[in-house]
């Protein structure tokens, strides 16, 4: 990602839901692009710049996105599970439930996008199930980080305290370096 003056740094492992927070924010703008170049290059081959933005987006969300919800259900949803109210388990389980969604519309997104971009086009039936895959993407996501941002991880760092959010970071630190 480019460097923004006067942005907010990334945060680091001592700061696990802050992590959190900030691969949201890359989901959201990765999101956008897969959307705006869906939407803008209907019925033509894809630019160099466009296919560029495509496959960075597309390997983000193969790369990150798989580690984003490990650290999710492996470091925080079991902790919360453990020592969260009652209103916890329901919450963490439709998170969990909508990872696995978000995998399959991003897995036919990735095949239909490298399908136009091996093939330079695509027909209108795969463009207009491209382009509803990317919305639905972006409606799972826009009403899922906000439950996690808005309910969730201010519920974790109510319930953890920092020996916790150092095992938690240590965590999300030891999948980086497998």
């Amino acid at each position: 990602m480019p460097v923004v003056i006067g942005a907010k740094p990334d945060s680091g492992f001592d700061d696990p839901i802050g992590m959190l927070k900030d691969c949201h924010r890359r989901i959201e703008s990765f999101l956008g692009i897969l959307f705006q170049v869906c939407r803008r290059a209907r019925g033509r081959a894809l630019s160099g710049e466009e296919r560029h933005a495509v496959e960075s987006a597309l390997r983000y969300f193969a790369q990150s996105g798989p580690r984003h919800n490990e650290d999710e259900e492996q470091s925080v949803f079991p902790r919360l599970r453990a020592s969260g109210p009652s209103g916890t388990t329901e919450e963490v389980e439709r998170l969990e439930a909508e990872h696995h969604e978000a995998t399959a519309h991003h897995d036919e997104a990735a095949l239909l996008y490298a399908k136009w971009i091996a093939n330079g086009s695509l027909g209108d039936e795969d463009e207009n199930r491209l382009l509803l895959r990317t919305g639905q993407l972006q409606s799972l996501y826009e009403e899922h980080i906000r439950i996690e941002e808005e309910v969730v991880f201010p519920r974790a760092a109510a319930l953890f305290n920092q020996q916790t959010l150092g095992e938690i970071g240590g965590e999300f630190k030891a999948r980086r370096n497998t």
